[in-house]
């Protein structure tokens, strides 16, 4: 852990600093609401104090811990790009700058603005040239490399069924809406009345005559692409979600779209095979394609342009945008300043937000190369491998002993742990970016030549082998995850604090880091995860009596998460969160183990009165303090895989009788559960 602390402080690019972000060891203990029982809600107990008395800026939607090392990171980029935009090329040949001059494109707000609607005059002029759906449905092959919208989405990734090669995805699309529910409940009623206004400005600005006809007609083939499409709970099944066939099995199963002309305008045609995900949502959707008159699926596509494009165009189209995505959806007040919205048009958006415009046409991985070059020295990546290996021991053990687990599905288990690759930091192969072009003076362009390039890479893989080094977040992303290759990856946006101290008590750092290094290594045996083998391969190695253990509790899990009101009549769906919580309750389980056994059998100091247990608590606790307005908290119900923070604090704890031991919890408390519905999976 020497060695770890030691190379983690060059992270910060400077002069190391003895002293912890947070509090004397780690945690800030004016942050707590010591008023607060433990007991009765543990989330304000850690976090009340600070909660009480920080204000959510304006510009955004919510305000966390996290967020606060975005911010870092946000700012750090901004003087990277400040940096090469002033030596930047009209035309530049280097990836730095291109870098600088997609960012000089950006803040030319003076160019963009008397450019206006016309920067859309290749995208809106195919749409309003197409003559038939099929030749619309060309168009709409193109959502992944242009602005256009779909109403199937096509990605390219590992085939579960044979995980060395690639295969492509189709899944249902077209909803402009976080989720279905949207538009089927009356509880988003004002939302779906103020997402008409909204289609009908963005046709109006287009120049689409009728503009609020049009928008009316639109909403109405969203919604009933709604009726058709799966839940989000549903699209978690990788079984369901499985439906390998040839493209003239899809003609025949969806027929009334054009999808030999829809795959090889993607550039996907030449295997002839697709893997179809929500299989009988798609014979109603196709159906309704075909039957939907075409100046009403022009409108449609048009208005996805408008939508996908906004944030590159003229203040109308950004103002319009933001008063309907950001400020009707999720609450935010104030727009964030250009050089924000900049930085992230320039490096992606990634788990920094869920809207595409942050994560389409990007150089973020151009820009990745500049940000780990200087806040992430090559020599960090061992040192931080060195904790995931604790916590991996520690899930290895604890995996040995489940006493509700038999020991042919252990081994197995076992084997599948075993296969992990750890990926940290940033990755070893760089993108090449020669061959994008990028220009000081044509940010639509530029976007959208970074986007095909991007999605030209993916296409050129098919037929190839399975890139097991590959990456799927940006170094710069404070995020995470367990990924198709069985790898789990750590970018250097992730590890500042709160998530990781090198100057804090390792008890908060087990917490934090140790936390949600255990809550990846568990997702590949949550209850999706479990159905892939140690190849990666979508397998049932599960005894039918150890599958049936897992799903009771599961959903017992489940059960009580769904009991969870984040705001009054607003109920954490259990379903669509299950894999997140079993992960979340898994990880902090794997990080206590850890931390006891760094311990080397001796007693943990006590700091200010708090145990080494408390503590992995509080740096669990800490690391999601957070809060967020009640559109945010609306939307990220239905439409996010992750319970809402307080939840993932409290839904967790209550759960592990280490907890309770800590903090003296007893029945009558509000978080008590009796023992034995303690929900014990890892």
């Amino acid at each position: 852990m020497k060695r770890l602390a030691a190379l983690i402080l060059l992270l910060a690019g400077g002069p190391a600093s003895a002293a912890p972000q947070f509090g004397a060891w780690g945690y800030d203990l004016t942050a707590r609401a010591p008023g607060e029982k433990p007991g009765d809600d543990f989330f304000r107990y850690a976090n009340g104090a600070w909660l009480d008395r920080t204000e959510i800026p304006a510009d955004k939607a919510g305000y966390s811990l996290r967020l606060g090392m975005s911010n870092l990171t946000e700012q750090r980029l901004h003087d990277l790009l400040e940096q090469e935009a002033g030596t930047a090329d009209h035309l530049p040949k280097t990836t730095a700058g291109k870098v600088g001059a997609f960012y000089k494109a950006f803040m030319d707000s003076a160019r963009i603005e008397r450019i206006g609607v016309a920067a859309l005059k290749p995208q809106l002029g195919a749409i309003r040239a197409a003559r038939s759906r099929a030749e619309l449905a060309g168009l709409l092959a193109h959502t992944n490399a242009d602005y256009y919208g779909s109403l199937f989405g096509i990605y390219i990734d590992a085939d579960v069924a044979d995980p060395t090669r690639y295969a492509v995805y189709v899944g249902q699309g077209g909803l402009s809406l976080p989720d279905r529910d949207y538009y089927l409940e009356d509880s988003f009623a004002e939302k779906k009345a103020k997402f008409t206004d909204y289609v009908a400005r963005m046709l109006e600005l287009e120049g689409v005559p009728a503009a609020r006809a049009r928008a009316n007609e639109v909403v109405a083939f969203e919604t009933a692409i709604a009726q058709a499409s799966w839940t989000k709970a549903q699209q978690r099944d990788p079984v369901a979600t499985y439906n390998p066939m040839t493209i003239q099995e899809l003609e025949t199963m969806a027929p009334g779209f054009a999808w030999r002309r829809f795959l090889t305008a993607a550039g996907v045609a030449a295997p002839g095979r697709v893997v179809v995900g929500e299989k009988s949502a798609f014979p109603k959707l196709s159906a309704l394609w075909a039957k939907t008159p075409l100046n009403v699926l022009q409108a449609w596509t048009s208005f996805t342009v408008a939508d996908n494009a906004a944030r590159f165009l003229s203040s109308d189209f950004v103002t319009a945008h933001f008063e309907f995505r950001a400020k009707t959806l999720s609450g935010q007040q104030a727009m964030s300043a250009r050089w924000k919205r900049g930085v992230h048009t320039v490096a992606g958006g990634d788990a920094l937000s869920g809207d595409r415009a942050d994560r389409f046409g990007n150089l973020g991985w151009a820009v990745g190369e500049m940000y780990t070059a200087k806040y992430f020295p090559p020599e960090a990546k061992a040192a931080i491998q060195s904790l995931v290996e604790h916590l991996t021991a520690a899930y290895r053990a604890r995996l040995a002993r489940l006493d509700w687990m038999g020991p042919e599905t252990k081994k197995r288990a076992l084997e599948k742990l075993d296969t992990y690759v750890i990926k940290v930091g940033y990755p070893d192969n760089r993108r090449d970016h020669s061959r994008i072009v990028i220009a000081d003076d044509d940010l639509v362009g530029d976007a959208r030549r970074a986007a095909a390039a991007d999605w030209a890479f993916q296409t050129s893989r098919l037929g190839g082998a399975v890139d097991k080094s590959d990456w799927f977040m940006t170094p710069q992303t404070n995020d995470a995850y367990n990924g198709s290759l069985r790898d789990i990856v750590f970018p250097a946006g992730i590890l500042q604090p709160p998530i990781f101290d090198p100057a804090a008590d390792p008890a908060i750092n087990y917490g934090a880091a140790g936390g949600v290094i255990g809550h990846e290594l568990t997702h590949g045996f949550d209850d999706q995860g479990r159905k892939f083998d140690a190849q990666g391969k979508l397998a049932d190695w599960w005894t039918e009596a150890d599958a049936k253990s897992f799903e009771g509790r599961a959903a017992k899990l489940g059960e009580q998460y769904s009991q969870f009101q984040p705001l009054p009549g607003v109920h954490v769906n259990g379903a669509l969160t299950m894999g997140e919580n079993i992960a979340d309750l898994g990880g902090l389980e794997l990080a206590l183990e850890a931390y006891r056994a760094s311990l080397g059998g001796k007693p943990a100091p006590v700091l200010d009165g708090m145990t080494g247990d408390q503590r992995v608590f509080l740096g669990w606790a800490q690391a999601w303090c957070g809060k967020s307005r009640d559109d945010a908290i609306r939307r990220v119900v239905v439409s996010d895989p992750h319970s809402p923070r307080m939840f993932r604090v409290n839904g967790v704890v209550r759960n592990m009788d280490a907890w309770y031991e800590a903090f003296g919890v007893r029945e009558g408390d509000k978080l008590y559960v009796a023992p034995s519905d303690r929900v014990k999976i890892w």
